[in-house]
């Protein structure tokens, strides 16, 4: 049985991803904030939950979010799916204490928010609010001590600022006592149509030393597998695009954010689909149901009467390794779906590294 915490926990790639590979665990914690962001700040959070205990800061914390900012969408979708204890999800990660968890947790599993690092976002590293949240994942990892931690982000997070984020990063990872290495993995090389590269750091506790030089990085799978086989093969009237949406997909000038018919997809964003970004497919075999709406644009592309459509939200998680199996609330609106997506992790690079991080064996004998 492993026990798993997470933060940034989002829908649970690596949850699903234990799953899928049947192996044996228990969820010690999980904590997303939704992307929900508080007006009141850190220092003014501080100052009202000095004289509390943890449950009055955990209960503190989930007013103030409901209060400020409504519903945790992410947070209903990861309960829809995986059992946690309602004390155990955490809203911030900036008022957890790990030390409540010191020797309770085996594998310890997060990926802070990427835009400061990102080449689509501003790039603002470690001086950007999203960046410091780095900070709360390598705190964590020295108050929880687990086993091993897995940390992933995008691959920017090495070049940017000319390296010294990098630097940074490397030196508060180099004074911990973990082992660690790191490896950017692409999810089209693990049997996903999906362009997808990211960064994972492997971090091993010290007294796993003798473990941790058995750690390789996971084979590359050939992609025998198209992106036409992850879509369904009815969908909904509501994805197909009127005639602005149909002629700015055709048009050649804006190939750099929309794909049509591709068959490896683009790398999903918290943004796909919306303004009609990110994959799109062409159909020629339009259903009557679909002619008859006069919302929906018929166009001529490729001397072929057609009409164009974004993915499901059904499609995307599809293609981030999530099954059929997996549950997406019905009260959730599509917008939510598709960033809950566009930011989780791929399911089956993480199959990958949780396959050769059990050949190190250090999971073999409990706790």
């Amino acid at each position: 049985m492993i026990r798993l915490g997470t933060v940034f926990s989002g829908i649970g790639a690596i949850e699903h991803a234990l799953e899928r590979l049947d192996i044996k665990h228990s969820i010690e914690f999980a904590c997303d904030n939704g992307e929900r962001n508080l007006k009141t700040s850190e220092e003014e959070i501080l100052t009202e939950i000095k004289d509390m205990n943890d449950e009055e800061i955990k209960n503190h914390i989930e007013k103030l979010y409901m209060e400020e900012c409504g519903v945790n969408y992410v947070e209903q979708t990861y309960k829809a799916n995986y059992k946690v204890e309602n004390n155990r999800f955490y809203q911030d990660v900036r008022f957890l204490n790990g030390y409540n968890f010191t020797g309770k947790v085996d594998l310890f599993v997060g990926g802070s928010p990427c835009q400061s690092f990102s080449h689509a976002g501003k790039r603002g590293g470690l001086d950007d609010a999203r960046g410091t949240l780095f900070y709360d994942f390598a705190r964590l990892v020295y108050e929880i001590q687990p086993k091993v931690f897995i940390y992933e982000n995008v691959p920017g997070m090495l070049n940017h600022d000319e390296g010294n984020t990098w630097k940074v990063i490397s030196k508060i990872f180099d004074e911990s006592n973990y082992e660690w290495t790191y490896w950017i993995l692409n999810a089209k090389h693990y049997s996903l149509p999906q362009n997808r590269r990211r960064i994972f750091v492997i971090g091993y506790h010290e007294k796993y030393k003798k473990h941790f030089q058995k750690l390789t990085k996971p084979d590359e799978i050939p992609l025998n597998i198209n992106m036409e086989e992850y879509l369904e093969r009815s969908v909904d009237n509501k994805y197909y695009l009127p005639e602005k949406g149909f002629l700015r997909v055709i048009n050649p000038k804006h190939k750099r954010h929309v794909a049509v018919n591709g068959s490896v997809a683009r790398c999903q964003v918290a943004n796909q689909q919306f303004n009609w970004y990110g994959d799109m497919r062409i159909e020629t075999d339009i259903p009557e149901r679909v002619l008859r709406d006069e919302r929906i644009y018929k166009g001529i592309y490729n001397g072929e009467l057609s009409v164009a459509r974004g993915l499901t939200p059904r499609e995307c998680f599809r293609l981030m390794g999530f099954s059929d199996e997996f549950v997406i609330p019905e009260n959730i609106n599509d917008k939510f779906l598709y960033r809950q997506s566009g930011n989780s992790i791929a399911v089956n690079v993480l199959m990958e590294i949780m396959n050769t991080i059990l050949e190190t064996g250090i999971f073999d004998n409990g706790h």
